[in-house]
């Protein structure tokens, strides 16, 4: 990659934008494609730099069922062991013949113990087995407790469920050049004051010494009344954006990263709700426009959104905004 060692002066850097500014210090991009910072969290213990509470809320849906699964089987299998370890015959009204049908049968009583089900036909027998049932139901009614938090944490938390292109554009725009970004809500919720603040992130040679350099990228428009159809973000290419003198060469071999933040309201839980994402400057297609993701369904009439088209885009003839830079840059 190229380290620029100039940028357009008309362009002013920003100091404010929570990252870093030695390369040094900073290794791949600043933020993944999923929103998330691309940070590691080091030096104090890992139970202590963990939020069991925001991950269980942030985790998969697949991988959060399979948790729980997993938790109330270990739990049903480590009692049973306990169960057998005392002696089986602590538990009356088993009906068993081998070894392996008494370990099932203390599993399920396990099982039943810890949900509090109590059929009725296995019960505990002497003090031990007694006590360990007693201390299993009550770990039983803590740990649904959890269970249920966690599911209702997952359900009302709000969340934007936007979704970014997979790549920007670098497309005509107004007899000139455009960064272009798109995005749209993809479930049935409405969001309402919807904003978008776009910054690059250029790594620059500053007195021999690599830098990151952010730039607040100016916006055709940063807001919009409703979010209900996609939003195509647009950064127009002027004199005061740091681009203004890139070539395609440049968007090439340049090391940089587009971050983009995006927030609005949602009327259903009448919270803000905020998502991010970002675009490196090799994620930026040179020379393409993003197909119309709506129509109108005349039969219906009605508007259609067609969510499967918000990553398809066309190539685009940009030669001749290229010329008019070029002659820009000349005259200057």
């Amino acid at each position: 990659m190229a380290i620029l060692r100039k940028l357009n002066t008309k362009a002013t850097a920003q100091i404010n934008t929570g990252f870093g500014i030695n390369t040094s210090d900073y290794g791949g991009r600043f933020i993944n494609k999923n929103g998330m910072p691309n940070i590691e969290k080091r030096g104090i213990g890992y139970f202590n730099r963990i939020s069991w509470y925001h991950t269980m809320l942030q985790l998969p849906r697949w991988k959060f069922l399979c948790i729980i699964l997993l938790f109330y089987m270990l739990m049903n299998f480590v009692f049973a062991i306990i169960y057998f370890s005392i002696g089986i015959d602590h538990l009356e009204g088993i009906i068993a013949n081998n070894l392996w049908e008494k370990f099932g049968e203390a599993y399920f009583f396990s099982a039943q113990t810890f949900t509090t089900v109590g059929y009725g036909r296995i019960s505990p027998r002497g003090f031990g087995a007694s006590t360990v049932a007693a201390i299993e139901a009550l770990i039983g009614l803590l740990s649904f407790a959890l269970a249920t938090g966690l599911f209702y944490g997952r359900f009302s938390k709000p969340k934007a469920y936007v979704r970014f292109s997979d790549n920007a554009v670098l497309a005509p725009f107004n007899n000139g050049l455009a960064i272009m970004m798109r995005v749209a809500s993809y479930k049935n919720n409405n969001l309402i004051d919807a904003e978008a603040k776009v910054t690059a992130g250029i790594i620059m040679e500053e007195n021999g010494v690599p830098k990151n350099k952010f730039y607040s990228l100016d916006l055709e428009y940063d807001k919009v009344n409703a979010l209900t159809l996609s939003w195509t973000i647009v950064h127009p290419i002027t004199e005061n954006s740091p681009f203004y003198r890139f070539t395609a060469d440049d968007f090439a071999n340049a090391k940089g990263e587009i971050l983009i933040f995006f927030k609005a309201f949602d009327d259903m839980f009448s919270n803000t709700v905020a998502a991010r994402s970002s675009y490196t400057l090799q994620e930026l297609v040179i020379g393409a426009k993003f197909v119309p993701m709506y129509h109108r369904d005349n039969e219906k009439d009605t508007t259609v959104l067609e969510l499967d088209k918000l990553n398809t885009y066309v190539p685009a003839d940009i030669s001749h905004a290229w010329q008019i830079e070029t002659k820009e840059q000349s005259l200057q």
